[in-house]
């Protein structure tokens, strides 16, 4: 996805973010059939979530927020070294994922959802740069319920600033180019109590 293809996201507006070394947009709305708000609920109630044990520095820690991984059955996924083998996309996140690739110009094989139950649940920081997803991967990032920041730290250059961008309930953000090469992102934890948000994040998995 480049400059050109910001005509794509019909006649909403849409923010390329300022960061050196990416290419980072944001639509703050997203007009999803059938609405964010039943999107949501359905996906809570509906998805088979899991929650993994994950091993950081020695030690096993279940993740802080459950998870899903649909995709076409080739697209198996590692990450964290979680190996993961896509279940089959339901009529929901189908016609989810065809509204998504209409509106940034892509063609997505994959999606991985993230459920943050309350403000007690996060992601660490991290880039998606596994090599399956090639050197230059574009991830579309669909929010839904409780709006929280998604914070952007350089992994090279401690000059440039962190970003914080707070993802609203229907938003769509878009990480392109040489974005996870040089950004680390994630989600931390909240004092503030807030309402459950799920995150879907399409991506293309590349086959040998």
């Amino acid at each position: 996805m480049d400059d050109t293809s910001l005509s794509l996201f019909a006649d909403e507006p849409v923010r390329r973010i300022a960061m050196p070394d990416a290419k980072v947009y944001y639509r703050a709305g997203l007009a999803l059939e059938p609405s964010a708000d039943a999107c949501l609920e359905t996906l809570i109630e509906q998805t088979p979530w899991r929650q993994d044990p994950i091993t950081l520095f020695g030690k096993t820690y279940l993740q802080p927020r459950l998870h899903a991984w649909y995709g076409d059955r080739e697209a198996r996924y590692r990450y964290s070294g979680l190996a993961l083998e896509p279940l089959a996309w339901t009529p929901l996140l189908q016609s989810i994922k065809s509204q998504v690739e209409a509106v940034c110009g892509e063609v997505f094989n994959s999606v991985l959802l993230n459920y943050y139950r309350d403000h007690r649940d996060s992601m660490g920081m991290h880039a998606d740069d596994e090599p399956e997803l090639g050197p230059e991967p574009v991830i579309a990032s669909l929010s839904l319920g409780a709006q929280r920041p998604l914070r952007f730290k350089h992994r090279h250059d401690r000059s440039v600033e962190p970003v914080k961008l707070p993802l609203a309930h229907g938003s769509l953000l878009v990480m392109a180019g040489k974005t996870q090469r040089h950004w680390h992102h994630g989600m931390a934890k909240q004092a503030r109590p807030c309402g459950p948000r799920v995150n879907l994040t399409f991506r293309k998995i590349l086959f040998p």
